[in-house]
């Protein structure tokens, strides 16, 4: 199952716990795994906390400072940055399913991480039973 995610930022985080959760309850899968993947080299799949959004503005903070947008890279497409985030971050995240919804701790949510845009991006949803 593909996803269709917009980001309207340069770095952003999107919370796509609910369109993980429709995936999930559309496969009719009661209990499992689900791999929820970006196929994008400027974008990553975390999870952590979507209780508070000041959390998504922290982990952007730490991330641009730690990985500047310019800081003479040598990759002449000018998004180095972007490559590096998603690197560290990483492309997919696996998630237990029970009694047909994503198994995920209080105050954790799954987040899209935009760190290239704005863009229309992709995220697969593929499941393990």
């Amino acid at each position: 199952m593909i996803l269709n995610v917009k980001t309207d930022q340069k770095t952003q985080l999107v919370d796509i716990t609910s369109l993980v959760a429709k995936a999930v309850q559309d496969a009719r899968v009661s209990e499992g795994f689900c791999v929820v993947f970006s196929p994008h080299t400027t974008a990553a799949v975390t999870i952590n906390e979507s209780a508070d959004p000041s959390v998504k503005e922290d982990i952007l903070k730490v991330l641009n400072k730690i990985i500047p947008w310019d800081d003479n890279y040598r990759h002449l497409e000018g998004n180095s940055a972007a490559h590096i985030k998603s690197s560290l971050v990483g492309a997919s995240e696996i998630i237990a399913i029970e009694n047909g919804a994503p198994v995920l701790g209080t105050w954790q949510g799954i987040f899209f991480c935009e760190f290239d845009g704005p863009r229309n991006r992709k995220v697969h949803v593929r499941f393990l039973k």
